[in-house]
């Protein structure tokens, strides 16, 4: 529909969705049987009521099933949006790596990708993330207010970059 905005939260970026798709595949065509025949092993056992095995398999189940659920669904209403593809690189976007600076002159260096995918730990961060909205739409050498639990911070965008087309 013309002019419908997406939901920001859909966003997914090729390898987020790889990443989403290859855990899925594990999910259903490896864990989840694995653990089906453990819980039909420790039901053939007799007693269920104090069966760790069959309990704890149970449980189990119910997560798989509830992940499966919930990876099935985002993958389904996914919008997959290629970074190597942005045309403006001069501005910041969705799949960007950015390197700011602070008043202090630390520098950060964070990519910004979808609520789903990001790992702090490898310096991604959520484009909802309060750093992800500040820097959006910033220039190299603009300077943007950063809302953070200590405070607003002022910083300085000192490089965009986006992976290469393949």
């Amino acid at each position: 529909m013309a002019g419908e905005k997406i939901a920001l939260h859909r966003y997914l970026s090729p390898q987020g969705a790889a990443r989403m798709r290859a855990e899925l595949k594990e999910l259903t065509q490896k864990e989840r049987p694995q653990v089906v025949e453990i819980v039909s092993w420790a039901a053939s056992n007799g007693d269920r009521s104090e069966n760790a095995d069959y309990q704890y398999g149970k449980r189990r189940l119910r997560e798989i099933d509830r992940r499966i659920r919930f990876l099935t669904k985002r993958l389904d209403q996914a919008v997959i949006v290629d970074p190597a593809a942005q045309t403006n690189r001069q501005r910041v976007f969705f799949g960007a790596t950015v390197c700011y600076a602070d008043e202090e002159d630390r520098h950060y260096t964070v990519t910004i990708l979808g609520v789903d995918e990001a790992r702090l730990e490898h310096g991604e961060i959520s484009l909802q993330a309060p750093a992800a909205r500040a820097l959006m739409k910033a220039a190299v050498h603009d300077e943007v207010t950063m809302h953070t639990p200590s405070g607003p911070v002022l910083v300085e965008v000192l490089s965009i970059t986006y992976p290469h087309p393949a």
